[in-house]
């Protein structure tokens, strides 16, 4: 089964691409990783899907990030380590095609190398942020400057730092500026596809063009951002038997909690 699905409506103008591993909280594993880089490629050629729609299978979660069970070969050198998320995101693929997400439940850590390459966020009540890096002694680099674009920056400090001790409301993301329109519990695709139909339905070049501009617009910040994060991340992330202890310690604590 793939982990990505796409269906287009030619009518609308509208793809959806849902992250389909709902089992696993639609965390990103290395065949996902490689599904979202095809799909974005693909959908850059043509002319007949003209805006997207990125959400999330099942009830439970948009994403989680990566998945914790994933195997990520690492070249042996302290000057590089390879990062399977970097790219997963639509502008990574080099496509400016417009990408509406519906968030519905967690997304979280990895999820905003996502959100932070869509155009803008259409969330249910349901939906929750996070970033759990720092709970399980890991730097919080390329999530913390994509949503440093989107988000006040003491808002994106707090849930950086708080790591997984809170969980932003989708009624605080709203708040924010994180989440752009918030829908009842079960309906953010439909709002999402709504406004993606509208897209559709202009100019391809002014749309795209658009697009374009509104990324330069904030990226001389956020390339120089991405330029410290692998730097950040060698000198501050805990060895991996650091992090798998925490993460068992943290597990045990909230299935005692629940």
């Amino acid at each position: 089964m793939r982990s990505v699905l796409v269906r287009a409506d030619r009518d609308s103008g509208v793809a959806v691409v849902t992250l389909n591993r709902p089992e696993r909280l639609n965390a990103v594993d290395l065949a996902m990783a490689g599904e979202l880089a095809s799909t974005w490629h693909e959908l850059r050629f043509g002319d007949a899907v003209r805006a997207i729609v990125l959400t999330g299978a099942g009830e439970r979660a948009f994403c989680t990030g990566i998945d914790r069970d994933a195997v990520v070969p690492q070249p042996d050198s302290p000057y590089a380590q390879d990062d399977p998320l970097l790219g997963i995101g639509p502008k990574a693929n080099d496509l400016w095609k417009p990408v509406v997400a519906a968030v519905r439940g967690m997304a979280c850590g990895g999820a905003f190398y996502l959100l932070g390459e869509a155009e803008f966020l259409v969330a249910d009540t349901t939906a929750t942020f996070f970033d759990p890096h720092t709970t399980y002694g890991m730097v919080s680099a390329y999530e913390s400057v994509l949503m440093a674009q989107r988000m006040p920056y003491g808002e994106v400090a707090r849930m950086a730092l708080m790591g997984t001790a809170e969980r932003i409301s989708a009624r605080r993301a709203y708040e924010v500026g994180l989440v752009s329109e918030l829908v009842a519990e079960g309906e953010a695709l439909r709002a999402a596809v709504s406004c993606a139909a509208v897209l559709a339905g202009y100019p391809t070049e002014a749309v795209q063009g658009t697009v374009r501009a509104l990324w330069a617009a904030s990226e001389a910040g956020r390339s120089q951002g991405v330029a410290q994060a692998p730097h950040l991340i060698a000198l501050g992330n805990a060895t991996g038997e650091r992090q798998a202890r925490l993460f068992g310690e943290r597990s045990r604590e909230y299935r005692l909690r629940d």
